[in-house]
Parts: C-alpha cells; structure tokens; sequence
C-alpha cells in the first residue's frame, strides 16, 4: 500500500527520535511538507545542488539526510546563489527534506554501531553520555482471552524491552467485577448487573519516552470502553545513551594494520593519523562519526588505545599527541555508511508493513576533498 511522509516519518522517529539530538541541532523536517503519498524515497548525507539535481530527475518524494541542509539560518532567498537556488527547486519540486543528525549518531543500531560492526569492533558502550531517561511500568487488565493480543500490542509499540530480550512481561489471572450502569456499553454483561470476569493482569516496562505510543496501542487493543490501568515511575531501572562508541577488538593489531583496515573498510585513499608509534598495539579503540575531536578526553578516560574521529583541530591534535592518544582522523565523510545501512532498515519496514514505497540512496559523492 502507499503511504503518507507522515506515516513513514512516525515509524522513523520511532527509531531514531528527535528528542535524542543535541542541544540546538536542527533535526526533523527542513523543507516541504509530509502531508502527501510518497512513492520514492532517497537517503543522503550531504543536501548539496547536484543531489537535488538527482533527486528531481529521479522523481524523489522526500529526502532523508544525515546533515540538516539549513544549519544556519539563510539571510537572503537569492536564488541565484546555488544554495538557495537548491532550495527553491526543493520546492517547486514538492521535495520534502527531513533531517536525523546527531540523533542518528546517539541512537542504537545507529551510525556509530553501524561503524562498529564495518570495523569488527565489539562489546561496545557510548563514547560520551548524553541522555539519560527513566522507564515506567503499566499494568493492565483485560479479559484473559484477550491477553494475547494485548501483549502482542503492546510488544509491537515498543514495550517489553530489558536489556538484549524482547517482548518481556509478567501476568497473573484474577477476577474482575463491574456493573455497567445507565451510559454504558458494556463489550461483557447486563446494564445494572454485577458482572465477574476471569481477567489477566499484565504489566510491562518501557522507557518514558514511548509512554504515548504504549498507551495508544493498549487503549486501541482492549476491548472494553473503560480499561482499567496503573502506570507506574520506576526508580530502579533507567537507560543511558550517548556519543560515540567504545569497544573491543577481537585480537590486537598494531597501529599500522588498523589503519590499513580503516582505508580498506571506507575505501578511503588516505587519512590523517596522529601516533607516536605506529606499531603500538591496538585492542580498545573509541569511535565518534563527524566531528569528535571534543571527547577525545572521554577516549582516555574509557582506555581507549585509539580514537577514531573527523575534522580534527590542528591544535587540538597537538594535545591529542601530548597525552599519548593514538588518533586517526578518516575524515568526515566516512558518515556516508548512513545512505545503504538506513536504506536496508527501511526496506525491511517496507516489507514488514507491506509499504508501496522505493527507498534509494543517492550516487553522488558529496565528499568536497581530494588526495593528490
């Protein structure tokens, strides 16, 4: 079936949530509208003039970008500026761009994972924390022969995750009593009778941030008009999430067959390395996609033996090399690991959801640097 932007992004947001981006990072959507059928959709990193090029030749509905195309504010709408000529031909075109960045970054089975698993990187943790957020439990009450298709609802809307196991819950059977009075329209029993059901008790615990959805997906599974519920803060149980990604290598390597690893998993032509020895052995290695240089403090902290990051500061390197951290600096562009990866995910939604939709990745290479 085909489906609307909005649809498509709701399921996205459930994956990768704009509440997850830093402070004053400006996700979400940058230019057109949802409120339409999408029939094709194209992943990017960059929002450049020859992507949009491709994108209207290609009849691109919306565009799924890793880096938000208004970053800063534009102060004039000169389309005979490139930049904002992309713009305008954005819109003429009725091409929606929606934007995941450092949420992408944060989220798990997100970019850093994603770098993680290219790079053999394993029993990982984030680099830097930057969210922490509480889980609730709900306990509700429903016929028991509804129990399964409550707990099934509630699974699919994201409750029941602990940890590595899914779909979790506990359950206790009981007797539930109601009279339906006046008003009512009872699913079970007699106006102004007193009604026994052999009802299920399920509870489940979710994080705080899925609280609306669960919620939804219980009232829309019960089939009573008048469910009853508690909700519950649980003081016990919270999930942390962050930057970046540390992690173990399975046997060490020097230095040197990393980085020739790295060139050969991003097909890169060259690098930027900041090391004092090239043949120091490499185990534990941190990693932040984009411009990380900031937490290469977090590296040491965690042990890493290297950090790998883009866009690092000239200066900053110094005290990279002043504090005996190995660092390799592959550039920014490596980020473009996003376009396939994001594109596979989407296409098993598709397939789960039976969704009418094309999801592409752009061919352009929108990497501004060359080696000579």
């Amino acid at each position: 079936m085909s489906i609307s932007g909005n649809t498509f992004i709701e399921k996205f947001e459930s994956y990768c949530p704009q509440w997850l981006a830093e402070a004053g990072d400006p996700v979400g959507l940058h230019i057109g509208t949802l409120n339409k059928e999408i029939e094709t959709v194209m992943v990017t990193l960059d929002v450049r003039p020859e992507v949009v090029t491709e994108a209207i030749e290609k009849k691109v509905d919306l565009i799924i970008a890793k880096h938000p195309p208004i970053f800063r504010p534009a102060k004039r709408l000169d389309i005979d500026e490139p930049q904002t000529k992309m713009y305008a031909d954005l819109l003429k075109n009725d091409i929606a761009v929606f934007a995941a960045h450092t949420n992408l970054d944060i989220i798990e089975n997100g970019l850093n994972d994603w770098f993680c698993e290219l790079l053999g990187i394993h029993e990982t943790t984030y680099l830097t924390k930057t969210h922490t957020v509480p889980y609730k439990k709900l306990a509700v009450f429903v016929p028991v022969e509804h129990a399964a298709e409550m707990r099934t609802a509630l699974g699919q809307a994201g409750a029941g995750t602990q940890g590595d196991y899914r779909n979790t819950s506990y359950s206790m059977i009981g007797t539930g009593r109601f009279t339906p009075v006046d008003g009512a329209n009872p699913t079970i029993g007699e106006l102004n009778q007193e009604e026994r059901v052999q009802e299920a008790k399920i509870e489940v615990i979710f994080p705080e941030t899925l609280e609306r959805q669960v919620i939804s997906a219980m009232l829309a599974a019960h089939p009573y008009e008048e469910p009853a519920f508690d909700l519950y803060t649980i003081d016990n149980l919270k999930k942390d999430y962050g930057l970046g990604r540390v992690g173990e290598l399975d046997s060490p390597v020097s230095l040197a067959q990393f980085v020739v690893l790295i060139k050969e998993k991003f097909s890169l032509e060259g690098l930027r390395l900041v090391a004092d020895d090239e043949e120091k052995e490499i185990k534990r290695v941190a990693i932040c996609g984009g411009s990380g240089e900031k937490f290469y403090k977090d590296a040491l902290a965690k042990k890493a033996d290297v950090y790998i990051t883009g866009d690092v500061y000239y200066h900053t390197a110094h005290d990279m090399e002043a504090e005996g951290l190995a660092v390799i600096d592959p550039g920014h562009h490596i980020e473009e690991l996003c376009m396939p990866e994001l594109v596979k995910l989407f296409n098993q939604w598709k397939k789960d959801y039976n969704w009418n939709v094309t999801f592409i990745q752009s061919e352009i290479n929108t990497n501004p640097f060359k080696f000579r």
